[in-house]
This record gives structure tokens, C-alpha cells and sequence, in this order.
């Protein structure tokens, strides 16, 4: 599910008020954590002409290292380049469902572990081995609490391997799913960021892509992330 609600004129306050009709917001590790004093439930999403790393610049869920990972994150883009900016996002019911039934049925039965630290790194921050901050496993494939149906569950930003397997094992089959993701445009859509716009996703069964293509320019804005549950077989 991705909602895209336009001509909106948010305050952070009006902006978090609307995350809560969804259950309780989420504090990002960052914050919790690393000490970040900025406000707890907003995190700020910002590239400009000095930024090395842009943030969520590959296929991911958000913090799939939590023990129970976000329900849902709404972002609000306060700042646009020009041109360009787009997030691109993936349907993970279609993604597992375009497996043949014997992928399917084999990973059904297996768990992957989660790292924020990999997905630090991939910013070029490294954290002391002693320095706390979230990793987690859950299931490859599971069933999203309402709807009872499969999703795929691992992407390349947080997910270390497959605990069943052995690592050329799991580096294999991993690759082979996050192929699923990024190589079938079907099950992909794309947002075109207008000012006040809103978008809304589901974080249990959809993967995005936030495409950094109008460097020097900036792109800014505040993102609402909704607390989740455990993911079930």
C-alpha cells in the first residue's frame, strides 16, 4: 500500500498528529540511541550539494533491524529540486509471488538477520563493537498481520544473511531476491514529489528507492515512521 496525498500544507506538529492515527511513532535508533537531540519522532531526510551519501539511495524497509520493525513511515518534502528526486517504490506481495513455488516453499521456512550497523556503513559511519544499536531476525517471507499474505523481507541495505544457510549459500539466494525487487518495473511505482505532498506506506509489504539524481540541488524533508509488531511465520 502507498498513499500520495497532495496539496497538503503540514506543520511538524500536524504532520506527526496524522502518523499517530495509526498507532504510536516510532523513534529512530539515531535518536534513541546515538544521542541525536532533534526531535524524537521526525526524522529529517536532507541531501544537498555537500552530501556524500543520500539517504535511502538503494531498495529497503525501513529498520528492518528493529525487533519489531515499523508499521508504516509517511514523508512530507519541504524542499524539491527542480527536477528529479523521485521515490520509487516495490510491491513485496508481487515480489514473492513471482517466485516458482519451489523458491517459495524453501523460503518460506527460513529467517534473515539484520544489522543497522551495515546500514550505517553504507553512510560511512562504523560504531565502536561495544556501541549498542538494533539487530534483529525475522522471517524471509512473512505473512503481513492483516492481510495473511507472504511478502518478501530482506534487502540489501540491512540484511547480513540467511541464518539457515552457509554464507555462499545465502550470498546466492539473496542476490536472487533482491533481483525480484529491483528487475521487475511491474511491481514497481514511482512518485513525482509536487510541493505538499504526502506520501503514506506500508513498511510490512513495500520496499522504496529514494532516486538522488539532481545533485548539486537540495531535496528536504521530514519523515513520520509508525511503530510495528513482530514479523510471523
Amino acid at each position: 500500500m502507498v498513499l500520495v496525498f497532495r496539496k497538503q500544507d503540514l506543520t511538524r506538529e500536524e504532520h506527526k498528529a496524522f502518523g499517530r492515527l495509526f498507532g504510536p511513532l516510532h523513534t529512530h535508533p539515531s535518536k534513541r540511541i546515538l544521542r541525536d537531540k532533534s526531535d524524537p519522532e521526525i526524522f529529517d531526510v536532507k541531501a544537498t550539494a555537500d552530501t556524500r551519501y543520500a539517504n535511502g539511495e538503494a531498495w529497503h524497509n525501513d529498520l528492518p533491524c528493529e525487533a519489531e520493525p515499523p508499521l508504516g513511515s509517511a514523508l512530507y518534502l519541504r524542499e524539491l529540486p527542480s527536477c528529479g528526486g523521485d521515490t520509487m517504490f516495490a510491491n513485496m506481495y508481487e515480489a514473492y509471488d513471482s517466485l516458482s513455488q519451489p523458491i517459495r516453499t524453501f523460503v518460506d521456512s527460513l529467517t534473515a538477520f539484520h544489522d543497522g550497523r551495515q546500514d550505517l556503513a553504507n553512510y560511512g559511519v562504523t560504531l565502536k563493537p561495544e556501541h549498542p544499536y538494533p539487530s534483529a531476525s525475522h522471517p524471509v517471507a512473512p505473512r503481513h498481520p492483516e492481510t495473511g499474505r507472504r511478502a518478501l523481507f530482506v534487502n540489501a541495505s540491512f540484511t547480513v544473511k540467511i541464518n539457515e544457510l552457509s554464507r555462499p549459500e545465502s550470498d546466492t539466494l539473496l542476490r536472487l531476491l533482491y533481483d525480484q525487487v529491483s528487475n521487475q518495473p511491474r511491481i514497481q511505482c514511482r512518485v513525482n514529489w509536487e510541493p505538499g505532498t504526502l506520501v503514506l506506506w506500508d513498511n510490512r509489504c513495500v520496499q522504496h528507492h529514494a532516486v538522488w539524481d539532481y545533485f548539486p540541488e537540495t531535496r528536504r524533508g521530514e519523515r513520520v515512521t509508525v511503530q510495528g509488531s513482530a514479523m510471523t511465520v
